[in-house]
Order: C-alpha cells, then structure tokens, then sequence
C-alpha cells in the first residue's frame, strides 16, 4: 500500500510548475515576443495595426500586450525588430 502511495504522489507532480531541463534549452526557440509590424516612429502609438507576435522570445513577452497597447513609441523602430518596454 506505501508503495501506491508513493507512486500516486510521484504522478500528481509538484505544485509548483518550472520547465523541464529538456524544455529550457528551448524556451528562446519557441516562444514569442512583441515585434513592430511596420516601422514605427518615435512618439507614435502602439496599437494592433503597428504590432506582431513573433518568434523568437528573446523580448518582451506577448503577455504584456494590453499594458503596451496605447502606450507611445520611446524611440523609431524597423519592422520585425524587437519592442522595448
């Protein structure tokens, strides 16, 4: 019986979730980062029209997207390149 008890803890996991070592060499390759659509000037706003998501997540995670949206542009951006916040 202890031993099904130790087996059934083993399969529930931790409670606290962190990637796999396996996952981690991965985690810039497959995630995601807020990219200018088209360029974007200085003092423009940030909107669905002038922003992506795109790979690699090497940049601002997609799950700022709200607090970015509306917000001005610090400085002049090419397309594809990297949104800083």
């Amino acid at each position: 019986m202890v031993t099904a008890i130790r087996n059934t803890e083993k399969a529930m996991g931790y409670p606290e979730k962190k990637p796999s070592p396996s996952e981690v060499k991965n985690i810039a390759i497959a995630r995601r980062s807020i990219v200018a659509k088209k360029p974007i000037f200085k003092g423009q706003i940030f909107s669905e029209l002038n922003l992506a998501v795109k790979r690699p997540g090497i940049g601002v995670s997609p799950m700022l997207w709200d607090r970015i949206l509306g917000t001005q542009a610090n400085r002049d951006y090419n397309t594809d390149e990297l949104i800083q916040f």
